[in-house]
């Protein structure tokens, strides 16, 4: 199964498909959407959504996931941040691609075990699950990437149970 992962940021959107099925996964793309600051928000907003149409046309995902919004003291980088995860959101509706959210926690507890891990073990991880060579360069990618092994192995365990 090919899953798109994203980890959301106004400034820095991570991207990830790996190709899964459920317990062995292998890296098919791995990138980070870059905006500038400097760029009226709703630019930055459409080169996000833009991006990710061009990734999920690029690599077909059959599933995504995205990183649930986390509690921030700073109510406008939540809300900017809400508005990232919408547009990602959306680009993936449009494709008709199933999207799956989770908790930062529940990513990190799925990937390295702990759902308090620090970002370097969760790049430390995502290069051993996915049996890279070196970690993801970008934390916003390794995070994106670790989204899709979350779902991956999500997936996995609920299609373990269902009924026939």
């Amino acid at each position: 199964m090919r899953i798109l992962g994203v980890d959301c940021g106004s400034i820095r959107t991570g991207v990830g498909v790996i190709e899964s099925d459920g317990r062995a996964h292998s890296l098919v793309y791995t990138g980070t959407i870059h905006t500038k600051p400097s760029q009226p928000f709703e630019a930055r907003l459409q080169t996000i959504y833009e991006g990710l149409i061009r990734v999920i046309e690029a690599h077909q995902p059959v599933s995504a996931a995205v990183e649930d919004i986390f509690s921030h003291a700073n109510t406008q980088s939540a809300l900017k941040l809400a508005h990232v995860r919408g547009v990602a959101m959306l680009a993936i509706a449009q494709a008709g691609i199933p999207c799956n959210e989770y908790s930062p926690n529940a990513i990190k507890l799925s990937v390295v075990g702990y759902g308090k891990a620090q970002k370097n073990q969760v790049q430390q991880m995502v290069q051993a699950l996915l049996n890279l060579p070196e970690a993801p360069a970008s934390e916003d990618a390794a995070d994106a990437l670790a989204a899709a092994i979350c779902c991956a192995a999500h997936q996995s365990f609920q299609q373990q149970f269902r009924q026939p």
